[in-house]
């Protein structure tokens, strides 16, 4: 476990101070990435050989939804994640909304309805440009639902990974949902071009952190597992 799972989360910087600590022990390159016109970055991991296929992960989008922000720790930090891949991964992309426990950013933005265009938040700008020219077979994003009664997920591409993991698992016309929600959130940019296949796995959070967080690690190395099953030709 990832020591965070008391009442009291962390802070963002803690939660940074702990993902610069792997770089020593698990080969994790970490850089900071600039928010373009804001004082503030976002914490950038890769993790594996770079001439293996990649998977992106994100998490905290939304500053009060903790589940999958400790998640990918907890999978970084346990080594959970298949070799035969490597990853780019977000910990954290609305610091400031992690740090006040909301859903907007200190901008009083939703992060994740800004990444049309190149992004026209400061987030999403630096994730826009630091993912330019790259390619990704799979794709995850976290979340979490204050309204779910059981975990489940969105899924983007041709492939049907997300029946086999979720509950419940949806497949809107990107198109369709771009425009119910008012914007571009990271896994529409992601599926645009960047990733041939997109989840967004969202948990219920209703439950207790602890559930909640293991729920996400294990969805995401169920998905990885089907993803490396799919290369090879073992499922459609």
């Amino acid at each position: 476990m990832t020591g965070f799972m008391s009442q009291t989360l962390p802070t963002y910087q803690q939660l940074a101070a702990r993902w610069k600590s792997l770089r020593s022990t698990h080969d994790l390159a970490l850089r900071e990435v600039a928010c373009v016109g804001a004082p503030r970055t976002l914490l950038c991991a890769d993790l594996g050989e770079s001439t293996k296929p990649a998977i992106h992960l994100s998490a905290g989008v939304h500053g009060d939804e903790p589940a999958g922000v400790l998640a990918l720790l907890e999978l970084v930090e346990g080594r959970m994640l298949d070799e035969r891949f490597a990853y780019r991964i977000w910990p954290c992309t609305n610091p400031t909304g992690f740090d006040a426990r909301a859903r907007a950013s200190v901008d009083g933005v939703d992060v994740n309805r800004t990444f049309g265009r190149g992004g026209s938040s400061p987030e999403a700008k630096a994730i826009v440009m630091a993912n330019r020219d790259r390619k990704f077979a799979l794709a995850i994003d976290l979340h979490e639902d204050d309204e779910a009664r059981a975990f489940y997920c969105y899924e983007y591409g041709e492939r049907e990974l997300g029946k086999a993991i979720a509950a419940s698992c949806l497949r809107p016309d990107p198109v369709a949902e771009a425009e119910s929600i008012g914007g571009l959130s990271l896994s529409l940019l992601l599926r645009r071009g960047a990733a041939s296949h997109v989840l967004t796995f969202e948990s219920p959070a209703s439950l207790e952190l602890r559930e909640r967080v293991a729920m996400h690690v294990a969805a995401v190395i169920d998905a990885v597992r089907l993803e490396s099953q799919a290369s090879q030709g073992f499922v459609k």
